[in-house]
Formats: structure tokens, C-alpha cells, sequence
């Protein structure tokens, strides 16, 4: 099992920040990501309401490696105090043509799109990811992956992301509780599909 925490936050300066993150983090890749997420609309499913998301990903290291991967994910997802916390499973495809096709046979169906590029470091075990969200915007995503979800856990990581929020200069205010697909389908006109991201 494998859950996350983290919060993001709005970036008004990108570059200022991004030659912050530079001075201290870690670098660990800059990445290209583009999500399609897939969602049952029958009634009885056990798919979660996140529905489940294909992300094409490519990350250049930093010692120029690049890396190709087709990601599949699928999570059950909540917000408490501003921060995600998902219990996430995710895998690998080497064929997502035939995978996206095995999601129809199932009765799923593409929804929203989501595309996001950036950069990504490692800061005191936490990744920080500095992305451009298209048709959003700039934001600074902080993630703790952790087995544990307990209250305590949870404290104790929200406590660690608002430090490190602070030290990169973004003040609490800044942070966005809604789900990236949540706002960009705010953006655009009503569909039958869920939020989640």
C-alpha cells in the first residue's frame, strides 16, 4: 500500500522559484506528463469515482537520461486541511492502444485530459515538483509517500510540507485545495465526469 500527501500550491513567480529550488534541493528530473482519465458511467462498478488514469511520462535526469513510461493509477482519494491524501495503486503498460481498448470493453470511457511539464527535486525526503498545468497555470506540487495514514502520520507529513512551503517563500494562502481535473473542468463546459486528479 502506498499513500500520499501533498498539497500544491500556487506559483506567482515560476522562475524565481525554480532558481530557488536549484540553490538547495536536490534535482531529480524534468518531466513531461500527459493524463487521460477513464471513468465508469453504468451503476455497480468498483471503479473508484477518481476513475482510472493513463499517464504518458517522459523524465530527462539529471544526467540527461530519458526515460519513457506508460503509467496506469488508480486511487481512493480525499482532502483534509488542503492536503491530498490518496491510497494509490500503480502500474506499468508497454501497450497503452490495447489497454485503453480493454478499458472500453470494461465499459469505462475517456473523460478529461490533463497535461502538465516541469521540473522535479528531492528536498529533506520530500519530492517537490515545480508544473506548469496547461490552461491553469504555475503550480508547486510537495509529496510525502508514507504506508501509514493515521491521524498522527498525516499531522506529522502536513507539518513537514508546510516547513518546506515556507522555506520555498510560498505562504499558506497560496495553497490550492482542488483537484487539478476538478478546476479544469471548471473551465470547461459541464460533462458527465467526475473530479478527481
Amino acid at each position: 500500500m502506498s499513500i500520499e500527501i501533498e498539497l500544491k500550491a500556487w506559483a506567482d513567480d515560476p522562475d524565481g522559484l525554480r532558481d530557488r529550488l536549484f540553490s538547495f534541493a536536490g534535482f531529480d528530473a524534468s518531466f513531461e506528463k500527459a493524463d487521460s482519465y477513464w471513468f465508469f458511467t453504468g451503476a455497480g462498478s468498483s471503479v473508484p469515482l477518481s476513475g482510472v488514469r493513463i499517464r504518458k511520462e517522459t523524465r530527462t535526469g539529471h544526467s540527461g537520461s530519458i526515460s519513457h513510461t506508460l503509467w496506469v493509477t488508480y486511487k481512493v482519494k480525499e482532502v483534509r486541511e488542503g492536503m491530498e491524501i490518496n491510497d494509490e495503486r500503480e502500474f506499468s503498460v508497454s501497450d497503452g492502444a490495447a489497454f485503453e481498448e480493454l478499458l472500453r470493453r470494461l465499459g469505462l470511457e475517456k473523460g478529461i485530459e490533463k497535461n502538465k511539464k516541469g521540473w522535479a527535486w528531492i528536498c529533506e525526503g520530500i519530492t517537490v515538483e515545480l508544473t506548469e498545468v496547461e490552461g491553469l497555470g504555475w503550480f508547486v506540487e510537495l509529496e510525502i509517500i508514507t504506508d501509514d495514514d493515521t491521524n498522527e502520520a498525516v499531522t506529522a507529513a502536513r507539518l513537514r510540507l508546510l516547513a518546506l512551503l515556507h522555506k520555498i517563500g510560498i505562504k499558506k494562502d497560496r495553497i490550492e485545495p482542488r483537484y487539478y481535473t476538478e478546476m479544469l473542468r471548471e473551465k470547461a463546459k459541464p460533462g458527465p465526469f467526475s473530479y478527481l486528479d
